[in-house]
């Protein structure tokens, strides 16, 4: 009860004789006794509730927030709790940086982050009162003539929790390959490759390296009504017509490994992994690139030729890995 409503229980004993001579009371419309009991849990509410104008400040908050983001075309947003103060950084070009119009609003009162966490948990269909582990979830917003998605991440610290959202514009996966920055030289060869009747193609980089715009511009130039696609994804980020696209659940078991098996059953053409994690997902990805199906994927390493060395660290052999 404390941790859901943040008040300060009382304990009162009493005989079961004196709560039954109490309900009788409350049958009969004793007023003054009900003036009473309802008198004292009100001044407790006013303590801890949340004030219906700090309500409508922090709904306006955090939608500034998101406004300012996506003015300043920010790929993530952070949310940080610290023991005295609290800040919010932008992650623009790579680079975090750290938007101090916000701080006041978080540091003046303590009951406005946790509204600030509230909000967002509302927004994103979370469990408001779970305060103990970290939860993942996502949101769906219009801006403008834009529709946005939110990937929200999160997580309790010692002092509060964290909150990191990335921001995804579904406008951002309809780039074709020519518009990507690839060198003549290599946009040739990487069209051959995505032209190949069979065969897997993985993109690499770190983080917030286009990994995932690369894959949905191949997946949309290759894309026509005799081929069939079926993505397994998490999350789907940007919605393709004409593509059959998965999300896996990890929480009911659904993985990547899953997927790719009930899609050999689909009669692809093309399969895209959103990222291949396991040894499982890699034998089944490179068993479906030598059936005559073309697989496309990523993989976490920094450059190219780390891929090989990454998918033999998973126990993948040599002689599958050159074969496909």
């Amino acid at each position: 009860m404390q941790s859901l409503t943040k008040l300060e229980p009382e304990l009162h004993a009493a005989s079961l004789k004196e709560i039954g001579q109490f309900l009788v009371r409350l049958d009969k419309g004793d007023k003054a006794n009900i003036q009473k009991t309802e008198k004292i849990q009100p001044v407790k509410k006013k303590e801890s509730a949340v004030p219906l104008e700090v309500e409508s400040d922090v709904i306006v908050f955090v939608d500034k927030i998101l406004n300012e983001a996506i003015k300043l075309e920010s790929s993530d947003i952070h949310i940080e709790p610290f023991k005295d103060t609290a800040h919010v950084r932008f992650r623009v070009d790579g680079v975090l940086r750290v938007m101090d119009e916000f701080t006041d609003f978080l540091t003046k009162d303590p009951l406005n982050y946790n509204s600030v966490v509230t909000r967002i948990k509302i927004l994103s269909k979370l469990d408001i009162a779970e305060r103990r582990v970290p939860q993942d979830g996502g949101a769906t917003f219009k801006y403008g003539d834009k529709e946005m998605d939110l990937r929200i991440s999160i997580m309790p610290t010692k002092n509060n929790e964290r909150i990191v959202m990335r921001l995804l514009n579904k406008e951002a996966g309809d780039k074709s390959l020519d518009k990507l920055g690839f060198a003549d030289e290599d946009l040739k060869l990487l069209t051959e490759a995505i032209n190949s009747p069979q065969g897997m193609v993985l993109v690499t980089g770190p983080t917030g390296s286009g990994k995932t715009t690369t894959l949905y511009s191949i997946l949309k130039t290759i894309n026509k009504p005799s081929m069939n696609i079926l993505t397994a994804e998490d999350p789907v980020e940007y919605e393709l017509e004409g593509v059959g696209q998965v999300q896996v659940r990890d929480d009911i078991g659904y993985t990547f490994e899953k997927a790719l098996r009930s899609f050999l059953r689909q009669d692809p053409e093309v399969i895209l992994v959103g990222e291949i994690r396991d040894k499982a997902t890699v034998d089944i990805a490179l068993k479906a690139a030598l059936t005559g199906h073309l697989v496309f994927s990523t993989l976490h390493t920094n450059d190219a030729p780390s891929s090989i060395t990454r998918l033999q660290n998973m126990g993948t052999p040599d002689y599958l890995i050159s074969a496909a």
